[in-house]
């Protein structure tokens, strides 16, 4: 598998022939965005690779369409380039223009000639503190698996924290890749409460999990992460799971 993270969310993932991209973000930096209840943030760095060099996509795979950190404006343009669009059930409506909408557990299988049938199923998430979901909407996970396969070749965690139902996912899945969102993010309205996972939460989702390789992502970029890379990464360096920890240079593919 070989993986390019672009920034923030965007990984390009090319599996058995597969072109795979998550959450495209590829709006220049600068701009404040609205994320709804009084909440913004602005992107502080663009895309490490242009938009125009990505080339052709088989498989988008949006967590969620309402926010701009996981879908800003060039990325909403060029989901018409891909060929499916895999997301939330109301983001699929949404969206419209035949984009599959998955609820938790539910799968699609995706074929083409010549490549080996992908089956990606949606996995729980909580955007935020109990109760949340009426604020920050519903979002998703993905795993992906090539036919024949006994474990899934990748799974991404979407924006969730640590809690109850993700802990159980963990448990219930079997992984050899997994890009894991971190970044704590909070919003100054909201006090001290995260709506994505930190580090410390990471280290017990990976705990669980025992995937082959975790790939943190969606920690840097924009102005609502609240825990710094630099922190992040001496929790994971120091905790029992650092040797399944890979860490992505910016625009540069890399198989692991």
């Amino acid at each position: 598998m070989q993986l390019t993270h672009i920034g923030g969310p965007t990984v390009l993932v090319e599996l058995d022939g597969w072109v795979i991209l998550t959450d495209p973000t590829f709006d220049p930096p600068g701009r404040r965005y609205g994320f709804g209840w009084g909440t913004s943030s602005v992107k502080t760095s663009g895309p490490a690779v242009p938009l125009d060099d990505l080339g052709e996509v088989d498989v988008v795979l949006l967590s969620h369409d309402h926010h701009a950190d996981n879908l800003d404006d060039a990325g909403r343009e060029m989901l018409s380039r891909a060929g499916v669009v895999v997301t939330t059930v109301p983001g699929a409506r949404r969206l419209g223009d035949g984009a599959r909408g998955l609820d938790n557990w539910s799968t699609t299988t995706l074929t083409r000639p010549g490549l080996p049938a992908l089956t990606v199923t949606a996995t729980p998430c909580r955007h935020g503190p109990r109760f949340s979901r009426p604020i920050a909407g519903k979002v998703v996970g993905f795993s992906l698996t090539i036919a024949g396969r006994d474990r899934a070749d990748l799974w991404m965690t979407g924006d969730t924290v640590m809690y109850p139902e993700l802990h159980a996912a963990a448990d219930r899945l079997a992984v050899d890749v997994a890009l894991v969102h971190l970044g704590g993010v909070r919003f100054p309205m909201t006090g001290p409460v995260r709506y994505t996972m930190t580090a410390e939460g990471a280290v017990e989702l990976i705990s669980a999990l025992r995937p082959r390789v975790a790939v943190p992502v969606h920690y840097e970029g924009w102005s609502h992460f609240d825990e710094p890379v630099v922190r992040a990464r001496e929790v994971l360096q120091a905790s029992a799971v650092c040797d399944r920890i890979r860490w992505l240079t910016r625009g540069v593919a890399e198989t692991v």
